[in-house]
């Protein structure tokens, strides 16, 4: 039975409704709380905003100061931004053969006096047992298969491998930006209870190789690295704003908190509000927040003391964009207001999102008619070579629904 479009639009207009009745509430809720932090001190700030167990929620840890804005730079005479995106296939247990594809597209674009524009597109099938699982070296019983929430941060992995690849195919000395749509956190190994060897596959004998080859580089000529976040749903700094407002011991907190909420005062001030909320009220068009450095357990834990990641938020003028960056970014300020201002000039150029990440997911899309496609030459293939073809009777039925 379709979706009952009238019953539907109701419950829309009832939301709708409440949403705008409680819009005079969280307007002077999000003045008072912007109020009450600009009024902690830097010092403040970071003694309360470090990393503890008993805390609840996911705040980030000040460095700087817990509000504030800074211009961008000025730009290069000449520089190269490049930029890599992913899309895969996953593995289909209704068809015939184990595999996945994954597609990366990308791009190196050259601004100044020699602008240059090139372009890739790279597939890679993996259908080998030694692609399709991650293997525990301590023994062949324990192995992880490659596809759903894996194969997502596999994925990424090889999305940054690949840019790494595409700034030292940059032979020239501009400066060099280097950016890819998404986190440098890889979220699904946090609280998921994947075993020791899944982590160290992924992060310590991938990720931490690429971000090092990116230090590496950037020892010789300026380069920056930095992930980008359109419409950020984060709440870490409204969580650093809360700890440091917070009258209560920590052990009350443990008990009344959660990620978003609150039920003790002054603390509740906070609740329902995203980080971005904050800084479309206190960032001027262009302008970046202080650099914060994220709590999240997967970079504390496992990314070593080189490679912790940090976050700003970018008032873009049409949004507020969460920037990523590793640690030698962050603390590199040349480094850092060189990203910022590359990244705002991408925007600029790209109607409010960075033009290279438009362009490399251009590169790397698969839509569904490519996805059909995929599995018929897989089809043909086997057919051609004279191996059994077969699909489950569920795939089949979908292919040719009898009503």
């Amino acid at each position: 039975m379709p979706l009952d479009l009238g019953e539907t639009i109701l419950q829309l207009e009832r939301a709708a409704h409440g949403l705008s009745g409680s819009r005079q509430d969280r307007d002077r809720r999000l003045r008072a709380l912007i109020e009450a932090a600009e009024q902690v001190g830097p010092a403040d700030a970071s003694t309360r905003t470090g990393f503890s167990l008993e805390r609840r929620f996911l705040a980030a840890q000040v460095e700087d100061r817990l509000l504030g804005g800074y211009p961008p730079g000025r730009m290069p005479a000449g520089w190269t931004v490049a930029a890599v995106d992913g899309s895969h296939i996953d593995v289909d247990r209704h068809l015939p053969v184990s595999c996945y594809l994954v597609n990366l597209g990308g791009c190196s674009l050259t601004y100044g006096s020699q602008p240059d524009a090139r372009f890739f597109s790279q597939p890679h099938l993996s259908w080998e047992p030694e692609e399709l699982y991650l293997q525990d070296p301590a023994g062949p019983t324990h192995e992880e298969p490659i596809t759903g929430a894996v194969l997502g941060m596999v994925r990424t992995v090889q999305e940054l491998e690949r840019l790494v690849q595409a700034v030292e195919e940059c032979t020239d000395s501009s400066p060099v930006l280097a950016l890819v749509d998404g986190s440098l956190v890889l979220w699904g190994l946090s609280g998921q209870g994947y075993r020791p060897f899944v982590r160290d596959s992924i992060i310590r004998d991938r990720l931490l190789v690429a971000l090092d080859r990116f230090r590496e580089l950037a020892q010789s000529r300026p380069v920056t690295l930095a992930a980008y976040v359109s419409l950020p749903r984060s709440t870490e700094v409204v969580n650093a704003v809360r700890s440091c407002l917070c009258p209560h011991p920590m052990t009350l907190c443990s008990r009344s908190c959660s990620n978003r909420r609150s039920i003790q005062g002054p603390c509740d001030l906070a609740n329902g509000f995203m980080d971005r909320e904050v800084f479309q009220r206190t960032l001027q068009s262009g302008w970046r927040s202080p650099a914060y450095l994220t709590n999240s357990s997967v970079p504390r834990e496992y990314y070593g003391s080189d490679n912790q990641v940090y976050f700003y938020y970018l008032n873009v003028g049409q949004e507020i964009a969460r920037v990523e960056v590793p640690q030698w970014v962050a603390l590199d300020e040349g480094l850092l207001t060189l990203g910022h201002t590359l990244i705002l000039d991408q925007c600029r150029r790209g109607q409010g999102y960075p033009v290279a990440i438009s362009e490399a997911h251009e590169q790397a899309v698969i839509n569904g008619r490519d996805r059909q496609l995929f599995k018929d030459m897989l089809a043909q293939t086997l057919e051609g070579q004279g191996q059994a073809n077969y699909i489950s009777e569920k795939e089949r039925s979908k292919r040719s629904p009898w009503l």
